[in-house]
């Protein structure tokens, strides 16, 4: 299962009708902190006539869905941002959407266009990350290798997550699975110089474009 998501929060803005709709766009691991979020939003915009949110996210290989319409209409606010999410593919996203009231009323068409516009805003805003189940392996190395190994990961897009430094090198790398039997079988032939490597888990991991 692949899934898109983002590297960090964004926010964007549209005014409608002297209404403004606040779009805040998390990323989030599991459904604990979208919760988490949903209550620090609803404490910072305290004074808004309105705090509408959706989230996916991805647990146990299964995606879990949620959405408020907060005091709006049913189903203006917290549907069409999860609607907007899915047909992205977007997982592990929570939005905010602080409606300030500006004293027009929308209407129910008014209100999904907005609500809509201000998510879908801060997703072109976004950078945007393909997540796809990996391989996280530890990898020991001597520091005379350590560049070679920089080399041959950048050239199998292989990515270092973590580099400690001690009588060996250890790094932490996440691979796709087609990539893990290349490795193994480059360090059974020496095609790369290893102390050792092994599996820690198995993971979602960024997937290499």
């Amino acid at each position: 299962m692949e899934f898109v998501t983002i590297e960090k929060l964004v926010q964007a803005e549209v005014t409608e009708k002297k209404s403004k709709f606040i779009a805040n766009l998390f990323p989030v691991q599991n459904a604990e902190e979208a919760e988490e979020t949903i209550k620090m939003i609803k404490k910072k915009y305290h004074d808004a006539r309105h705090n509408c949110m959706a989230y996916r996210v991805v647990e146990e290989g299964q995606v879990h869905e949620k959405s408020s319409d907060d005091g709006e209409p049913s189903g203006t606010a917290g549907a069409p941002m999860l609607t907007i999410l899915q047909k992205n593919n977007l997982a592990n996203v929570l939005v905010m959407v602080t409606r300030y009231f500006g004293g027009i009323l929308l209407g129910t068409g008014g209100l999904v266009r907005a609500y809509s516009d201000s998510l879908l805003k801060a997703i072109q805003e976004s950078q945007l990350l393909t997540k796809c189940f990996g391989i996280e392996m530890l990898v020991t190395i001597e520091y005379c290798e350590f560049d070679n190994f920089k080399y041959y990961c950048r050239n199998n897009n292989i990515l270092i997550t973590n580099v400690e430094y001690s009588e060996w090198i250890a790094c932490k790398i996440e691979l796709e699975d087609v990539q893990k039997e290349k490795i193994l079988k480059d360090f059974a032939t020496k095609n790369i110089i290893l102390k050792d490597i092994k599996e820690i888990a198995k993971k979602y991991i960024t997937k290499s474009i």
